[in-house]
Parts: C-alpha cells; structure tokens; sequence
C-alpha cells in the first residue's frame, strides 16, 4: 500500500513539474518567412506564428523557414531538415541569466547571434547528435545527420567539440577545453567536421561550394551576412543576398558528389589538408554592429500642409525630374517609385516585413487635424497567392484608432509589386513592394469613421 502510494505522489509530483515548466516557457522568437512544407510540432508552420521554447520545427524536401528570435538573431532552416529550441531566454538585465539552447536534430541549418547572445556568448549552446558548438558572437552554417556534423562561419566565429569526457550533450555553454576547436570567417574555405564517437573536429578544406549546404543551398532572400568578417558583429539583414554562394569565399570546383550511404541529402567528398591561412585565432570585436540601410525605392510624402507640416518638397522634387512613376493618393499623401524601378517578384512563400518609418494625422470632425502616431503595425505578404494583409493603430487626440486592409498585389509588366485594396471599404491602402527581391514595402493610407479620419503613410522592410 505503500508503495502504491509513493508511486501516485511521483507521478502527482511529475505532473506538477511538467505543468510548471510547461508554464514558465517563453518565446523564442516569430516566423517571418515560411515556404513549402514546413510544421512546428504537428501543425503547419503559419507566417508570424510565435516560435515557443520547446518548439520543435521540421521542413520538408521544398521547405524553408526563418524565426527571428526575440532578441533579433535568426534560425534559418532549409529543406529536409529537423531542429529544437531547447530554451531562449533572454535577460537583458543581467545577461548571466540568459540562456539559449538549440538543436539540429537532421538537415541544414543557419543561426545568428541576437543581440542577448552577443551578451552571453557563454550561456549559448547549439547542439547536433555528435557535436557542441559555442559562439564568438556569430553568423554559421551547419549541416548533420546522426553520423557526422560540419560547420562553416559566416562571420565571427565558433569553438566546436565532440561530445566526450566533460562535454555532454546535456550541458550548456560552449565546451571548451584541449579537444575543442575554434573556427573563424576569415579562415576562408575552411570548415570543421565531427564525427560520432569523434574528440576532436578535424579542420577541412572543402574543393565544392559551401560544405555545409549539403545539397540544401540558402534561397536568394536568406538573411545577408558579411562574409568573411572576422568580427563578430558583422552585419546583418534581410536583403537578398547579392550572389548564390555569398556563405562561401573560396573558389567553386565542379566535381561530381557522392552518395550518403544512410541515404537522403548527398554529401560532397571532402579533402583534408593542411590550411593555406595560418590557424591563429584573429582578435575578438565586440563592438556592435553598423547598419547601412540605402534609400527605400518607394518614396511617399505630404503633398498638402497639414497638421502643421509643410508640403514635402523632396518628393515634388522627386515628380518633377521625370524619373518616377505618376504619385498615388491617399488622404494628403501621395507615394511614387522610380520609373525604372528593379523589383523581381518572388514566386511563392510568406513574409512578414517590419515597420522601419511611419508618419501620421488625425482628425476629428470639427476640429484641426493633429500629429499622430503609428502603434501595433504589421504587414504580412503571401508571394505564393499575390496577396497582402496589413494593420495598425494610429494614436492622436486621446483616441486610439485601428484600421485594417487585405487585398492583392499586380504582377503584370506594366504594374508590378502594386498593392490593391477593395475601394468600398473604411480604409484606403496604396502602395507598392520594392527592392530587387521585393525586400522592401511603403504604403499611405485613409481611414474614415463617424467623427474622426486618419492618413498617414508608412515604410516596411524584411
């Protein structure tokens, strides 16, 4: 009786340890881009869905998704490919709290360091079924299936270890210590690799493109890092990257890839040989990074004094030259873009762009119109269907005011990336996509309710 009655209390006590971290887990991050088959756990994986700690993520042969974490690093998973978020939390005031844990369970996979990791690089740790990799505030690429893990840097770098003596899978932080290995981007080419029941990684030279894609190359939008930067804190951003082998500095050598006899991903042959740049490990930079953001291609301004505010007179300027398309109008705005503008629409998958600049009024009905504010914004793009859906709360006068539109994009020759929203509706919405992968978006709008309108225009960016 006993004994049956410490095996209920275990079980009780079980359950409540289960439910409480079931409780106190926190999100990781949000899908900004999904694309073919792709879930999290049993579900689908949906644009903008909060990625949990715990999530487990898994794409199929045409599938790829990328999570921006809550503290602005990313994980990029491509097609075939199985990965976990162990945990993520993130405490920006006492960074020794922070801890971050992440597996890749099959297939490729690409992480860069949020600003929380930069903080507690220590706390941070990326495990495969043979191997721990540790960051030096860091952008990398790595492939694995149960047998074998290759690591190539982007930028920054990494300390990689087989899992033996101290170093666990279980554990957390990078392991380091006499069999761990440091990898940095400005040993270009290289690569390292681990084998199960391995110490040590073995430094490789790779003679084929990227060693790490293993077959699951990075799509031309796939977050664009600095290559080859030894810092750390090399840039990043949502741009389309500018070349197909932009994680990769050395030369691309055709040669015909072999077979992975547990079958799947094919795995290109590698040479080790002894490195051309000498193995020194370059200087640690901790300064944050810069970003250098180059003017949006789609251009709105205020073509009425309103508010207070003058006529934009850069936009008039911008009409007068001849170079930009006829403005659309909303409100007392109006939005152009170059004649000769260089969008290429992508083909399928969904984005959700972020809010980058906002300008607002407000006006109720029989008083002056005032500045307003842009609060709660979204803007989410389904390339697969040409389709948009956006919302925001514009915020003046004592009144809070949320609007929301869905509608089409054009793809046709003459009108490209064009936003189109039904006329009938509360709210007007006109704009267009920008940038030479559609990287960008700007839109102005009106909304008219009983006793009070508001216009505005907006910029948005992946």
């Amino acid at each position: 009786m006993r004994n049956q009655f410490h095996t209920i209390l275990a079980a009780m006590l079980l359950g409540l340890g289960l439910l409480a971290s079931a409780a106190q887990a926190g999100e990781a991050g949000k899908v900004v881009f999904v694309a073919g088959q792709a879930s999290v756990g049993t579900r689908p994986v949906a644009l903008d869905a909060a990625i949990q700690e715990g999530d487990e993520l898994t794409t199929g042969a045409d599938g790829y998704v990328y999570v921006k974490t809550v503290d602005q690093g990313f994980l990029v998973l491509r097609p075939n490919s199985k990965a976990r978020i162990v945990a993520y939390h993130i405490d920006t005031q006492n960074p020794a709290n922070t801890r971050v844990k992440l597996e890749l369970l099959q297939g490729v996979a690409r992480s860069i360091s949020g600003a929380g990791v930069k903080q507690a690089r220590q706390n941070f740790r990326f495990n495969t079924p043979v191997a721990a990799i540790g960051v030096r505030g860091t952008d990398f690429v790595v492939y694995t299936d149960q047998q074998t893990s290759r690591v190539t840097v982007v930028s920054g770098g990494v300390v990689v270890s087989g899992f033996a003596g101290g170093c666990g899978p279980e554990g957390g932080g990078p392991c380091e210590g006499g069999a761990s290995r440091e990898l940095f981007a400005g040993q270009a080419g290289l690569m390292l690799q681990v084998q199960r029941g391995q110490t040590s990684p073995q430094l490789l030279r790779s003679p084929v493109m990227s060693p790490a894609d293993q077959g699951a190359p990075a799509r031309p939008d796939e977050p664009a890092g600095k290559v080859g930067a030894t810092s750390p804190s090399g840039d990043v951003n949502l741009d389309a990257q500018k070349s197909n082998n932009v994680l990769n500095n050395s030369k691309q050598i055709t040669q015909t890839s072999n077979n992975n006899p547990g079958g799947g991903t094919t795995v290109p042959p590698l040479v080790d040989q002894k490195p051309d740049v000498p193995l020194v490990n370059p200087p640690v930079d901790v300064t944050p990074p810069v970003v250098v953001r180059s003017e949006p291609e789609v251009f709105w301004g205020r073509y009425q004094a309103i508010a207070g505010a003058k006529v934009d007179a850069e936009l008039q300027a911008k009409l007068n030259s001849g170079k930009y398309e006829a403005p659309l109008f909303a409100g007392g705005y109006q939005i152009t873009r170059p004649i000769a503008n260089n969008l290429t629409m992508p083909k399928e998958g969904s984005v959700s762009f972020a809010l980058t600049s906002s300008d607002a009024t407000l006006q109720r009905t029989g008083r002056d119109a005032v500045v307003a504010a842009v609060e709660d914004a979204h803007l989410n793009v389904n390339f697969a269907t040409k389709a948009f859906d956006t919302g925001l709360t514009v915020v003046g006068d004592g009144l809070r005011v949320p609007i929301s539109s869905s509608g089409t994009i054009t793809n046709s020759i003459i009108s490209k990336g064009m936003f189109v929203n039904p006329t009938l509706g509360s709210t007007i919405v006109r704009g267009y996509l920008g940038g030479a992968n559609a990287t960008e978006a700007a839109y102005i709008f009106q909304n008219i309710q009983p006793g009070v309108t508001v216009t505005g225009g907006t910029t948005w960016s992946r």
